[in-house]
Parts: C-alpha cells; structure tokens; sequence
C-alpha cells in the first residue's frame, strides 16, 4: 500500500505540473501577443503597468551606458569638485580639461541618474546618489575595478564556457596558475592590489558586522584570509580586551604587518602567515570569521576550510561567516545578477545562499547554525555556527 501511495501522489504531482505547464505557457502567449500589448497601453487601468515595465526593459538595456557615465563621472573627479561648490559646465570643462560640447552629455546623463543635480540654471551640484559614492573610496575603488568585469563581458555567452580566460582571473592571485612562469612574476604585485581592493571596498562589510554581532563574550579571535587587516583594526578598536589573530597568505601578511605596525596594533594583532588550502590554521581561537572568502572558492576548497576551522576552534567555540549571498526562493533579489556574474569572470567560487553555506557548515561539523539579522544584506549576510561542548 505504501508503494501505492507513493505511485499515486508521484501521478497527482505530474498531473498538477502538465496543467500548471500549459496554464503559463498559454498565459506567456498572451502576455506576448501583440494585440494584447496594444490594448493594455489603450486602457487606462492597465498603462501604467505597460509603461511601468517599458521603462524597466530599457533601463536593462541602456545600464552599460549608466556604469559608464558613473566611471566617467569617478575618474574626472567631477563628485569631488561639484561637493566642493557648485560648479558650471564651463567650469568643469577647465577644471576635467574636457570639451564642454562632450562633456555636456555626460553632466546631462549624470542628472538623469541623479548622480548630479541643477543648482541654479546654469550650475550642477551633488545628487542623491553621487553623494554616497564621494563619501565612501571604497565604492570608487570598486567602480574603477568593474571595468574589468566590463571587459570580460563584452562577450556574456563566452564567459560561461569552462577555462575562461579574462582579465578578472588574472586579477585574483589565487585564481591564476601559481605554478606558471608569467604568475610568479606578477605575484607579489597582484597581491598587493587585491589587498588594497579588498580593504577599501570592506567598510561597509566590517559595519554590517560590529553593529549586528557582539564580540564582547570572545577572547581571542582568527581572521582567516584577514588581507590588510581592516576587520581587525576595527575589532581592535571596539573590543579592548580581545585578542586578535589574522591568518593569510604570506604576500599579503608582509603587507598586513607593516599595516598593524604604522597604526601602533602590533602589540594587540598577531599575523600568522600560511594558506588554508595546505596549512592547518592557528590554534587557540575561541572565534574564527571568515569574511568575504568562501564564496571565492568552489564547495570543495570551502568544505576543507570549514572543517580546518573546526578542528582549530575548540569545544564552544564559534564560526562567523558574512559575504554577499544569493536570496532564497521567493526572496527579494539584491545583488544576485552583480555577484553571479562577477565570480564567473574571477573564475573561482559561486554565490551561496544561507542554505547551502549552513549545509557545508553542518557537513563540517558545525551545529547551532543561525542566520544574524542585519541591516544592509546587500553587502553581506551573517551566519554563525558553533562547535558542540560535547564535542569529543
């Protein structure tokens, strides 16, 4: 019977799904038909949602030209000037050493996107959205590396096949060929610019995380793939009595160190330099966080790292994960299309959601897993996990 059972709902589930198949594809057809289309923009009740979702299929097609106006806008240097005082397009003409004719179009678009504003009739000043971007480097520093991103999707159906080759991948050190002649001459130099990316675009992370995760109940915490040392610096700062460790890889430490050192932290974060796909991490952490790195590496490496961490931290110890993640079915998208995207062209890691990180956390051993609420999930999601006390 139970066999019987199991048959019958598997038929009354295939049933549901061919009807469910024909209602959407009969109602695609409709939505597709040209009439239909004409008539929705001739009924009051219906144009606003015609007009509504045109406006939304062009913003998709012209949003190259939007990122290109806003790169424009960030190497001209024109939010710093305008923030200064308002200023005339002659004026930014000679201060961007532009031709006011070309330079027109891109003040005229930057208002359209309000990244600028008229003040007056004839000045421009500081929009709604240029504000942001003049007020945090680290935004610029990641409008100015997209273009790379750009560059590798000129061809989008290219990227997907396997060994691609752009210049995202040959970005990330740890993306590239160690072992090829050309990555070992580039090395320490690649190194040094992703640790600055990585520090000035992780201001908004490290403010996702202090102000929805209290670290006072810890004494000694490990940044595993710490960079510069930005987190810690903070954590330094906030939390006088922890002990703080950072952990990656050697290039990056030399430059960690010297970085600890000029802000007088020396004393208070130890660098332990080492790669956490061979070397097992530093013991005696009671917390280890594990900020904006499993999601630069397939399920495999970050499987390995999550049960590395494990067998570092001891009984009731903590887990602290936080990066972009994708939304969950039924979710409200953020940055899922930037994100996918992007870690393609870097070609290592995907984007998770919380679900399938907590499932790599559980295989590594991992209990108590929660999801931390916060304010801004566009820039990061927390999960926390714990080892078991009663754990041999």
């Amino acid at each position: 019977m139970r066999h019987l059972d199991l048959s019958r709902a598997d038929l009354t589930h295939g049933e549901t799904s061919a009807l469910r198949d024909k209602w959407s594809a009969w109602f695609d057809q409709l939505l597709t038909h040209p009439k239909i289309y004409r008539w929705a923009l001739s009924n009051p009740l219906t144009r606003w949602l015609t007009q509504y979702r045109t406006r939304q299929v062009f913003d998709l097609m012209a949003g190259f030209v939007h990122t290109q106006v806003l790169l424009a806008c960030v190497r001209l240097k024109i939010f710093e000037m305008v923030m200064q005082s308002p200023k005339t397009l002659q004026e930014l003409s000679v201060l961007t050493r532009v031709p006011a004719a070309g330079l027109q179009r891109l003040i005229q678009s930057a208002v359209t996107l309000r990244l600028l504003e008229h003040r007056g009739e004839y000045r421009f000043g500081l929009g709604s959205l240029g504000a942001p971007i003049v007020s945090h480097p680290g935004i610029q520093a990641m409008i100015e590396h997209n273009h790379l991103l750009y560059q590798d999707l000129l061809d989008p159906v290219a990227i997907l096949h396997d060994q691609w080759n752009g210049e995202m991948s040959g970005y990330w050190p740890y993306a590239q060929n160690k072992n090829s002649p050309s990555a070992m001459d580039h090395q320490a130099q690649a190194f040094a610019r992703y640790s600055e990316l990585m520090a000035a675009s992780q201001t908004f992370v490290i403010e996702e995380i202090l102000s929805s995760y209290s670290f006072k109940d810890h004494r000694v915490v490990l940044d595993v793939g710490g960079g510069q040392g930005r987190f810690m610096g903070a954590l330094a700062k906030r939390y006088l009595h922890l002990q703080l460790n950072l952990f990656d890889l050697p290039d990056v430490c030399r430059v960690s160190t010297q970085i600890a050192n000029s802000q007088g932290l020396a004393s208070r974060i130890r660098v332990c330099p080492g790669d956490f796909t061979r070397d097992a991490l530093p013991q005696g952490a009671d917390v280890v966080t594990l900020v904006r790195i499993a999601h630069d590496h397939c399920d495999a490496v970050v499987l390995s790292l999550l049960k590395s961490i494990f067998e570092s931290l001891p009984a009731g110890g903590t887990l602290l994960l936080a990066e972009p993640m994708a939304n969950e079915p039924g979710e409200k998208p953020e940055g899922d299309a930037y994100f996918h995207f992007y870690l393609l062209a870097m070609g290592s890691g995907r984007l998770r959601t919380p679900m399938e990180l907590m499932q790599l956390m559980s295989e590594a051993g991992f209990t108590h897993l929660e999801a931390v609420p916060n304010a801004m999930p566009v820039h990061a999601r927390i999960l926390v996990g714990r080892k078991s006390k009663y754990f041999p």
